[in-house]
């Protein structure tokens, strides 16, 4: 006995996260601003001689193209997700833009940290009154944009099961926009604090050395991003992943039990299930689905049912 619900009529596979709307009109407001404050920068440090600044200008230049890959991958979702040709609609083209701008952030780090040595080993001269100006405002700038792309929708998607599944709501694609922001964030205030402290003392070496440790810091989130994003794609079940417990729980009653179990990840909010019942006494399939139906995470089930042997 199988699924027939599934044949009788055609039905969508559109497995977008719920903010999906709000978070691509963020992004692309984020790139303008980020664009902007990017042209500022490169040219505020070279003219005033400060590393922490250049970098901080460069690799916002990535960050600014790291979103574009972002937006653009919200945008394709949203006008393919009615697109028959992906089995599975286009919810996890979050994860494989979030993946390639993990890459690019890692990229970022080591030229951050090429950059640093090298000022390192040749300091030149800064004018450190200027470059605070501009690193303040840059700073400024980055909270901004953070606080745009910040993912407010948390993990509280008025689900009505007891349990959450804080994995299948995350959407890699926002987080690595808001990466990349808070990456630019965070080398505005070393930048700041390398000036400053350098301004007071004469220590110029100070400047390359808070890019040193800024390149670490934003090579530790990329290496998380990679990780997230990547099990995502592969469809890593997360250890923290409570939804397969979930449905043996709700199945595995009246002699009925699971000998095969399939859950993955569609999108952000969304999984899908395949489940291989067998059962002295089958049941139709929509009792089964009656069973599953508190658990608001699954969008795409289906169900086959047989009796041993």
């Amino acid at each position: 006995m199988t699924d027939a619900s599934r044949f009788a009529a055609p039905h969508e596979h559109v497995f977008l996260g719920q903010d999906h709307h709000r978070n691509e009109r963020r992004t692309w407001a984020v790139i303008a601003i980020t664009t902007a404050m990017m042209v500022i920068e490169i040219t505020a440090g070279t003219v005033f001689g400060s590393m922490a600044l250049v970098a901080d200008g460069w690799h916002m230049a990535t960050h600014a193209a790291a979103l574009l890959i972002a937006a653009l991958a919200y945008r394709f979702a949203r006008r393919r997700a009615d697109d028959r040709r992906f089995t599975f609609g286009t919810g996890k083209l979050g994860d494989l833009a979030g993946f390639g701008s993990a890459v690019i952030l890692a990229v970022i780090a080591l030229l951050i940290g090429w950059e640093s040595f090298q000022r390192l080993v040749n300091p030149v001269a800064i004018s450190f009154g200027q470059a605070i100006a501009v690193a303040v405002i840059g700073l400024i700038v980055n909270l901004g944009c953070a606080w745009l792309l910040r993912d407010d929708h948390g993990h509280d998607h008025s689900h009505k099961h007891t349990h959450e599944h804080g994995h299948g709501h995350r959407d890699n694609n926002l987080r690595a926009a808001y990466l990349h922001v808070l990456a630019d964030a965070l080398t505005s205030v070393l930048a700041i604090i390398a000036l400053v402290v350098g301004s007071q003392s004469g220590w110029l070496w100070m400047d390359p050395l808070m890019g040193i440790v800024g390149g670490l810091v934003i090579a530790r989130w990329s290496w998380g991003l990679i990780r997230d994003s990547g099990r995502g794609l592969l469809d890593y079940v997360p250890e923290d992943e409570d939804l397969p417990e979930e449905i043996r729980e709700a199945i595995e009653i009246s002699g009925d039990r699971i000998v095969d179990l399939h859950v993955w990840q569609l999108g952000p909010g969304h999984h899908g299930a395949t489940l291989s019942i067998v059962s002295d006494a089958p049941q139709d399939v929509s009792t089964y689905r009656a069973r599953l139906a508190h658990i608001h995470d699954l969008s795409h089930l289906t169900i086959e049912v047989t009796r041993p042997g």
